[in-house]
C-alpha cells in the first residue's frame, strides 16, 4: 500500500504549480494536492496567516480521512508543514520543505514585501500580473497579494514559529534549499535544520527558487530520497 503524500503550495500559489509533479509521484505515493484559504480560486474573508493555512491543511486531512501523511512543502507550504507536524504531530509522518524562509525580522520581512507591490508589478512584470490573474481566478491576485504582505510583516512581529518550537517538533523532517536560491539563504535553513531534534539539511545543486524553473525530475528524486 502507497503512503500518503500531500503538496503544499507557496505563497501566491496553488495546487496548479504541481501538475507535472503529481503525474510523476503517483507511480510512488498516493498523492494529494489543494489550494489554500484565498488561492486558487478559492474564496477567503479572513486574514492570512500561518494558522489559517494550516488549519486548511487539517480540515483537508479530516474532510479525506487521511490519518497520517508525509508533506512535501513548498516555499510557505513547507513553513505550514512544519507548523502542522507541531500542532497536529499524530498526522504527520514526515516533512520534506523546499526553499522554505524561515528568518523572519522586520528587515527581512519589508525586503520580501517591496517585491509584494501590485501596481509597480502590472507596470514592470505584466506577464507575471497576468499569470497571478489567471492563477486565482475568479479572486483578485493584487488582495492575494496584499493580504500575503500583511501577513509576512505579522510574521516579523512575532506570528511564527520560535526556536523553542522547532526543538518540539519530532518528525522526520529534510530541509532543502537551492544552491542558487535568492529568497532563501543556505544559513536560514542550517539554523533550523540544526533546531530540529530528527533533521538533515539538502543542497540542491542549481536550484533557485521559482518552482517553475526546477526540473520536474529532480524534484521527484529529492522526494522520493529524502
Amino acid at each position: 500500500m502507497k503512503e500518503t503524500l500531500i503538496l503544499l503550495h507557496g505563497a501566491l500559489g496553488s495546487k496548479n504549480q504541481f501538475h507535472s509533479l503529481i503525474t510523476g509521484l503517483e507511480e510512488y505515493f498516493d498523492v494529494h494536492s489543494f489550494s489554500f484559504e484565498g488561492h486558487g480560486g478559492n474564496e477567503s474573508d479572513k486574514e492570512f496567516s500561518i494558522q489559517l493555512f494550516t488549519e486548511n491543511l487539517i480540515d483537508y486531512l479530516r474532510a479525506q480521512t487521511i490519518e497520517k501523511t508525509n508533506i512535501f512543502g513548498y516555499s510557505m507550504g513547507g513553513y505550514v508543514a512544519l507548523n502542522a507536524a507541531l500542532k497536529t504531530p499524530e498526522k504527520i509522518k514526515k516533512v520534506l520543505t523546499l526553499g522554505t524562509k524561515f528568518e523572519w525580522n522586520m528587515e527581512s520581512a519589508e525586503k520580501e514585501v517591496k517585491m509584494l507591490n501590485p501596481i509597480k508589478i502590472e507596470e514592470k512584470i505584466p506577464h507575471y500580473a497576468e499569470k497571478l490573474r489567471q492563477e486565482h481566478n475568479p479572486q483578485d491576485w493584487k488582495k492575494i497579494m496584499t493580504k500575503t504582505a500583511i501577513m509576512m510583516m505579522n510574521m516579523a512581529k512575532g506570528a511564527k514559529l520560535m526556536d523553542s518550537d522547532f526543538k518540539k517538533i519530532n518528525q522526520e523532517v529534510t530541509i532543502g534549499i537551492g544552491s542558487l536560491d535568492n529568497m532563501v539563504s543556505y544559513e536560514e535553513s542550517k539554523y533550523v535544520s540544526d533546531l530540529l531534534p530528527n533533521s538533515k539539511l539538502v543542497k540542491l545543486d542549481g536550484v533557485k527558487h521559482p518552482i517553475d524553473k526546477i526540473e520536474t525530475n529532480q524534484l521527484i528524486n529529492y522526494i522520493r530520497f529524502n
